[in-house]
């Protein structure tokens, strides 16, 4: 089954009006056995699923007893993640994968959903309509 999500109104600068394709994400805490929302950037640039921070606090997933420290490049430079050893499911819509998760240092990045074992796992489509599709 297709789960679709309009992309996001990101404001106008001097080249135009800014969309951002965003999915809304459910995270299984592989601890607590809940499950926490987050709205991610769908972003094929992403090797993999990178969050701020405070969602690592969120499902329970300590940084420095859960997670090995190494780093990341990309359009802000180098950067300071935590990548998970803990199992962590994903759900588009009822579309479930256990995914690898990286946590930034910081807050200041938005929540990043990438490729492996995530979006290279569906046939995503963006339309000029300003809507991503998530198929299996």
């Amino acid at each position: 089954m297709d789960v679709k999500f309009t992309f996001e109104f990101g404001g106008i600068n001097k080249f135009g009006k800014i969309y951002r394709p965003m999915a809304q994400v459910l995270l299984k805490s592989p601890s607590l056995q809940i499950w926490s929302q987050v709205w991610m950037v769908v972003d094929t640039g992403a090797d993999f699923t990178i969050l701020p921070r405070y969602v690592a606090k969120d499902l329970g997933i300590s940084l420095e007893k859960d997670c090995v420290v190494d780093t990341t490049s990309g359009v802000g430079g180098e950067q300071k993640i935590y990548l998970c050893n803990l199992p962590v499911t994903a759900k588009v819509g009822n579309n479930e994968r256990k995914i690898p998760l990286a946590f930034f240092d910081n807050d200041e990045v938005p929540p990043l959903l990438g490729r492996l074992g995530f979006l290279e796992t569906f046939n995503v489509e963006f339309l000029k309509s300003h809507v991503v599709i998530f198929r299996e």
